[in-house]
Formats: structure tokens, sequence, C-alpha cells
């Protein structure tokens, strides 16, 4: 059902509904000339390769890591990453003993400037949720298998507080450069969705 509204139609992606919107507001005169070209430059420099360079920094640096911990927002904006919705970031340590799960129970709230827009699936109403009443079946059918033994924390984001999640690092990358870290690391994992993968061709 994620993908899809209430009535299980499936839903546009939000790319393709985000400019269906500007062309009909152009159409009518409602916006000024270029304030959507703005925006549009605005959200570009959101994406969770931003994010994706934070863990890779983290796993590579430990000082780093424990000012990411510490504060997440400050560390961030060492490596020129911050912005709106990302004013405070609190960042979840994956353990061997604990995994933990992004949620905004009540809309689509993410850190934008490490996540970026939040994806049609963390958006859904079932993901919403799901995530929050039974997260250990919900990420079995998205893939994501989670040992008994493993505690799984689910984080609602609150009007205030944005997340990140530190996922743990995979074995086999000792001596990886922060490049090739990042390049393994997704959106999904620093979610908690997924895992980072380090096997050849799993990214």
């Amino acid at each position: 059902m994620i993908g899809t509204d209430k009535d299980n139609v499936p839903v546009a992606p939000v790319g393709q509904r985000a400019q269906a919107l500007k062309e009909i507001l152009e159409e009518k005169g409602l916006v000024p000339d270029g304030a959507l070209e703005n925006v549009e430059a605005l959200l570009s420099e959101f994406d969770w390769s931003n994010g994706a360079r934070v863990v890779a920094r983290a796993w590579s640096d430990p000082d780093y890591r424990g000012r990411l911990l510490q504060d997440g927002t400050a560390a961030c904006a060492e490596l020129g990453i911050e912005g709106p919705e990302g004013e405070y970031i609190v960042v979840l340590e994956d353990t061997p003993e604990r995994h933990h799960v992004i949620v905004c129970t009540q809309c689509s709230c993410t850190a934008w400037p490490v996540l970026g827009l939040p994806p049609d699936w963390y958006k859904s109403p079932e993901y919403r949720a799901r995530v929050a009443r039974e997260p250990r079946p919900l990420l079995r059918e998205l893939g994501l298998e989670i040992p008994e033994s493993v505690e799984i924390r689910v984080v609602d984001t609150t009007a205030e507080t944005r997340f990140l999640v530190l996922p743990l690092r995979p074995g086999g990358t000792e001596g990886w450069s922060e490049e090739r870290l990042a390049a393994i690391v997704d959106r999904e994992s620093m979610i908690g969705v997924a895992v980072v993968d380090a096997t050849p061709g799993a990214t």
C-alpha cells in the first residue's frame, strides 16, 4: 500500500505533483517571476548525499563522531551542511544491540539538509502508522530482517527536532576513504529501514 492513497489508488511521485502545481501557479500568474526558481535552487541543496558524507566522516574520525553525537547540528555545520529543517539535528547511533528507525507520525518531517525531502513511502499513512505499532514486521516486508535479540527503537520526529540515524559501519571497510564510504551509504539506512551493505553490487 505504500505509495498509494487511503483508497489504495496509486499516487504520482512528488516530483511530478510539484511540477504540475508549478505549471498551474505560473499559468495563473499567482507567483512572481523567478520565485519558484529560487525555491528550486534552495531545495536542490537538500540532498541525502550530504547525510552520507556526515556518516562517512563519523565512521572515519572518532573525534568528529563524538561531536556529532553531542551536537548534530553543529557537527553537520562543520561540513557546510545547514539550513531549514536542520536547526536542531539529533543523531541516533545504531549499535549491535539497538537499531533506530525514524518516523514522523503527524506528517512527514525530516532533516532536509542531511536526508533531503522525504520520499513518498515515508509520508504514506501505512508507514507512519505501522512502523510505530509493528516495526519488526514492517521492516521485514521492506527487506530488512532485524534479529529478535536486537532492540528496535522507533523515534518520532517532533516540531523542533529532526533525526539522523548513524548506521553501523559494515565489516571489511577498514582503510576505506571517506568518499568510498559515503558511496555505500543510502538514505534508507539513515532513516533506519535498511542497513549499509559493503558487498559488491549492493548499492
